[in-house]
């Protein structure tokens, strides 16, 4: 069956399940216990109880419904009810989500809970809702370094005319393009094979994904750049949303929100652990001349917040204390 006609006989269907309040369908890139994954069935397991078992969500994980570009489009269509992706993909969709993404924009991870928490965090959630989204949410994602397959990289000399892939985003080619780099944008699923077969020379993401992708079996050199910690976002379809009383939106809110705190403790355990085993298996872990990097970054913030309402977000993030 055609993806359009799949969509549409899927949407029919989350129509019937928001009307009937059973089981809400979810999407995950990331295996059966990864962090996102086992916080989005806490969060099923709390909307169940504020429900009286009346509603629950299905995740499905490791890509098996498409990878964040086609979930995406699926969440929209309300063939899903919800998805779990990382910001990047949305920045093209919601503007306000380009801020988060910036490279070396939180100063710590402390420093991004608390903004993600707080205003701006809601105030960025709250921009996807025109778009035909309701963010609930944000999980962290650690900090994202490069990690590369024939040499360490040390300084942004290093970086030069490296092929990395990145996600399918504008804001993200243009910040390894900063760096000299060649990006290559391609769905996460076919990084393992392209860093093996030299399609390309180093990819970029967190330790979890870097050790639960074995991408260090391919690439040994992972180069703490920490350029950014773009968030996670969970998302909900506002065509199944719409579907839905006043207190079944306000008890889904409240299990994504509640979801957060299990999400983080398990991502802290989760990434001291894939440190541990990518180590263990021989990873190099490289310290780089983090200023180098930063310094090259200013013709991104030129080209993406051109509109006054982010540039003063930055300012707000960065007031932040």
């Amino acid at each position: 069956m055609p993806f359009r006609s799949c969509a549409l006989a899927a949407l029919l269907g989350a129509s019937a399940v928001a009307a009937q309040a059973t089981e809400f369908r979810s999407s995950d890139i990331h295996p059966d216990d990864y962090p996102t994954v086992l916080a989005v069935r806490h969060m099923s397991e709390t909307l169940a109880r504020s429900s009286g078992g009346k509603h629950s969500i299905k995740v499905f994980a490791k890509s098996a419904l498409g990878n964040e570009k086609d979930t995406i489009e699926q969440t929209k269509l309300g063939a899903l009810a919800m998805t779990r992706v990382n910001v990047a993909p949305m920045n093209n969709i919601c503007p306000a989500t380009m801020v988060p993404t910036m490279p070396f924009l939180f100063r710590s991870t402390e420093h991004m809970r608390k903004v993600l928490d707080g205003a701006i965090g809601e105030e960025i959630l709250k921009d996807c809702e025109a778009q035909g989204f309701i963010g609930l949410a944000f999980y962290d994602s650690g900090a994202r370094s490069i990690y590369s397959v024939k040499k360490p990289v040390k300084t942004l000399a290093d970086a030069k005319g490296l092929k990395v892939r990145v996600q399918q985003s504008d804001l993200w080619v243009s910040l390894l393009e900063a760096m000299g780099a060649n990006a290559t944008p391609m769905p996460f699923g076919e990084v393992y094979t392209a860093l093996k077969t030299g399609l390309v020379d180093a990819a970029e993401n967190n330790y979890p994904s870097y050790e639960s992708s074995r991408h260090f079996e391919v690439a040994k050199y992972y180069n703490k750049t920490e350029h950014s910690m773009a968030p996670e976002i969970l998302l909900f379809s506002k065509k199944v949303w719409d579907g839905l009383s006043p207190d079944e939106q306000k008890q889904i809110r409240a299990a994504a929100k509640e979801s957060v705190g299990t999400m983080r403790k398990l991502w802290d355990e989760r990434e001291a652990k894939s440190l541990a085993v990518v180590k263990a298996a021989g990873a190099q872990i490289v310290e780089v001349d983090k200023a180098s990097f930063q310094a090259a970054m200013k013709p991104v913030y030129d080209k993406f917040l051109k509109d006054p309402k982010l540039q003063d977000m930055v300012r707000r993030i960065n007031d932040v204390k």
